[in-house]
């Protein structure tokens, strides 16, 4: 019966198209959107595709470089664009970010809180720094750009706070603790904020977070890697769907959304069968890091300092990891 239940929360979950209509599309144009993490990834492909719509887009990172290659690419597409090299993890940054978006746009109506990094590795092996410096970017930075955000949303009377968590908000990742962590905090933070709105009667801002599966980005390229191994996930999903998903919330704002039938699935399995899932998710993981991944050195990876690059939406991870398999197999056989 449990199964059954699962199966149909799934379905549900499954219902939600993320693709827009021909009117949205149209409503997006003339919108000031502030995306972080704008120099790969999902950031830039949200950029592009909001570009494509004649949207004004506010592009943030480290890579100065990075973002003006987007930006002009974006304003290519019939947008509006505007590059500011940002560090998430330092307010008076974040607040230069928004301070640049309404000199330049005069309003900001949706704030896309995408900027990320990771670790890969057994949590103790793990320099404490890098654990710090995850906690800097990806919650402190998500408070800082939400707090901004907010503020300016007020003083407007509308506007919408997009924050990008993961399936690991739910499902806590072994060997991704810190990310996890902080992920799960996104999913709070999100939850607490609606709450508030509701409370203060603030009807016209709202607080989406989008839950994405592992996918192929270059965040597993920046990642730390403390585990031997080249980073590897199972199932990794294409990166334009959570793109798509990212769009369509900024227009059809909800409280959480987990992108895909595999996200839904564990975002089901979580309310249902937490341990269960929890230990499915960490015995996957540890065979495909430590089991089956070829060697790797250890690295920090692009959590200190930005990394040349690695500027493409997809990360070509699905394409690698689908060599290694064949690999992997092949020497099994013998052959």
């Amino acid at each position: 019966m449990r199964y059954l239940i699962l199966l149909l929360c799934v379905a549900q979950l499954a219902g939600c198209a993320t693709r827009l209509s021909a009117d949205e599309r149209t409503a997006v144009a003339g919108k000031t959107y502030v995306i972080t993490g704008a120099s790969s990834g999902f950031g830039k492909g949200v950029a592009l595709e909001l570009a494509a719509m004649r949207a004004n887009v506010v592009l943030a990172a480290r890579r100065t470089d990075a973002l003006q290659a987007v930006a002009a690419e974006a304003t290519a597409r019939g947008g509006s664009a505007l590059a500011v090299t940002t560090d998430v993890s330092r307010p008076d940054e974040v607040q230069r970010l928004l301070d640049a978006a309404v000199a330049r746009f005069g309003r900001v109506d949706v704030w896309i809180n995408n900027a990320a990094v990771g670790a890969i590795g057994v949590f103790d092996t793990v320099a404490v720094e890098d654990h710090a410096r995850i906690v800097d970017v990806n919650l402190k930075g998500l408070i800082y750009g939400s707090h901004v955000a907010l503020r300016q949303f007020r003083r407007q009377g509308a506007g919408t706070l997009v924050n990008i968590g993961s399936v690991e908000s739910v499902i806590p990742q072994a060997y991704h603790a810190s990310y996890s962590a902080t992920k799960a905090a996104t999913l709070s933070l999100g939850r607490s904020l609606n709450e508030e709105l509701r409370l203060t009667g603030a009807g016209n801002i709202a607080v989406a977070t989008v839950l994405p599966w592992a996918t192929d980005t270059p965040f597993f390229n920046h990642a730390a890697n403390y585990s031997g191994g080249t980073p590897r996930m199972p199932l990794m999903d294409e990166p334009q769907k959570v793109v798509d998903a990212i769009v369509w919330i900024s227009v059809n704002p909800q409280e959480e959304l987990a992108v895909g039938w595999k996200a839904k699935t564990a975002y089901a399995g979580a309310r249902l069968a937490p341990d269960l899932a929890e230990r499915a998710a960490a015995s996957a993981a540890h065979r495909y890091q430590f089991e089956t991944a070829p060697p790797a050195p250890v690295t920090s990876g692009a959590l200190h300092q930005p990394m040349a690059g690695t500027t493409g939406v997809d990360g070509g991870h699905r394409e690698r990891i689908e060599r290694e398999n064949e690999r992997n197999a092949a020497q099994r056989r013998g052959e």
